[in-house]
């Protein structure tokens, strides 16, 4: 990249960070550091001339873009247009060719750098208060997004096999997530369906970030025989449910510890399909596991008796119900991926081909961890758990209040953090109500209009009206 011209970085990174309350003697205001976004500029290896939309202008009309209501990038340039009249400069054009291949000649890099930067920085300044028997937690999961019908979309990523060459491609995604802070930490994507692109080899991708100690908290899919052993040389412990489609649990043998509660030893499997010969040869005959039985007995809830595997063998440090108040608190991860897909509208993305919608999901990662942040410093301020402040809350708080903070780049700095203190009092009222008990049916009550669904491609059906109207 070409040299930066120090003053006008400075300028830009300042006013970013002000924008998501870097600023001050505010808690949690390095997170998105000038450090961290000097790193991702010079990972890049491409020249920048535009004077408008320099990388951080970029980023910060791209995360305006991906927080609002209206994601278009009509509405986008808009802002930035409004802005600059705002600040007193010159207005940039309406048009958003510019802004489309600014957005385009940032590598994807510099977005995963900026997006990680900020999740390890806020997991890292998470209190005491805020972990597991002080160990940090980390959730993982995966989810799908859909992805505009385009030709080079539907290369890389395949629409469903049974759906006939309708719909749209499918993209899945696998997220590591805090459970202390909910920043996500690491990212990765594969195509929805085919060898090695399951939910457990995109934890093998990005599993790098973690660091012996840490304990990963996960669904029946991480239970697998294979997995456990190359999380325990890695030095990570996990909690996960059993996986009753290729084991069972028989509590009458193993190590009793309690009432359902026991150690055993799982027996390497005759074959693995996701290591090769060699590499089977190297592992281990057993793998010791602790079984723990979970009965549920809350009126509303679907699943009765569970079995609970880990690799804490130690039950006077864990108990039993411990691991089954820990197992619950996996339900945060199901509301971090609905926040991010749902509240941020990511669930359905809109960029044309497969490197921009890749983009198009770190940009949701920054602008999600740095909600996140702000969260933090709400719930610092105030003294209660992060978990305990609505998400969609936060983000519609910050919203109404940032026009006000891009106005006031010339404003004493009292003024500005006085702006600030009213932000975050105003996002820390925004509680979550404690409802573990709460159950709903899953129908919808609204009715959808009554069209069809589009079941041939657009141009046939547009030729077979156009021949109607003949």
């Amino acid at each position: 990249m070409q040299p930066i011209n120090q003053g006008k970085f400075r300028q830009q990174v300042t006013f970013l960070r002000r924008q998501f309350l870097q600023e001050g003697d505010l808690p949690f205001r390095n997170v998105l550091s000038e450090k961290i976004v000097l790193e991702a500029l010079n990972a890049m290896r491409v020249v920048w001339n535009d004077s408008i939309y320099t990388p951080l202008v970029t980023l910060w009309v791209f995360l305006r873009q991906v927080l609002s209501a209206d994601q278009s990038c009509r509405a986008a340039v808009a802002r930035l247009v409004v802005h600059r009249i705002s600040q007193g400069q010159r207005a940039c054009s309406s048009e958003t060719s510019a802004y489309c291949q600014a957005r385009k000649r940032l590598p994807e890099n510099f977005f995963a750098e900026v997006a990680r930067g900020v999740g390890r920085a806020l997991d890292k300044q998470a209190t005491q208060d805020w972990l597991w028997k002080g160990r940090q937690v980390y959730m993982f999961d995966g989810t799908i997004v859909s992805l505009p019908d385009t030709e080079e979309n539907v290369k890389a990523y395949p629409k469903s096999y049974n759906k006939g060459g309708q719909g749209f491609p499918i993209a899945r995604i696998g997220a590591l997530i805090s459970l202390s802070c909910g920043a996500i930490l690491n990212l990765g994507f594969c195509r929805y369906a085919g060898k090695g692109q399951g939910e457990v080899s995109l934890l093998r991708r990005i599993w790098d970030i973690l660091l012996p100690g840490d304990v990963i908290l996960g669904d029946s899919l991480m239970s697998n025989w294979a997995g456990i052993v190359l999380l325990k040389e890695r030095g990570l412990d996990l909690v996960s449910r059993l996986n009753k489609a290729h084991r069972r649990a028989d509590f009458r043998k193993g190590k009793r510890l309690g009432s359902g509660d026991h150690i055993v030893r799982w027996k390497k499997p005759t074959s693995i399909r996701s290591v090769d010969r060699e590499t089977y040869l190297t592992l281990p005959e057993e793998l010791t596991i602790r079984e723990a039985r979970i009965r549920i007995q809350q009126t509303g809830f679907r699943t009765r008796t569970l079995i609970v595997v880990t690799t804490l063998l130690d039950p006077n440090e864990v108990s039993k119900e411990e691991l089954a108040e820990l197992y619950r608190a996996r339900w945060n991860n199901e509301l971090d991926l609905r926040s991010i897909k749902s509240t941020m509208q990511m669930d359905f993305l809109r960029c044309k081909t497969p490197d921009l919608v890749h983009k198009e999901v770190w940009a949701h990662v920054i602008a999600y961890n740095l909600i996140r942040t702000i969260i933090a410093q709400a719930a610092e301020n105030q003294h209660v758990n992060p978990r305990t402040i609505s998400f969609k809350g936060t983000m519609q708080t910050l919203n109404a209040f940032q026009p006000m903070i891009a106005l006031q780049e010339s404003c004493d700095s009292l003024v500005l953090m006085n702006l600030f203190d009213q932000l975050l009092d105003a996002i820390s009222r925004h509680r979550i109500a404690d409802r573990p008990d709460r159950y709903e049916p899953r129908l919808q009550k609204r009715r959808q209009k009554n069209y069809g669904f589009l079941r041939k491609p657009r141009a046939t059906l547009k030729r077979e009206l156009a021949k109607r109207v003949t």
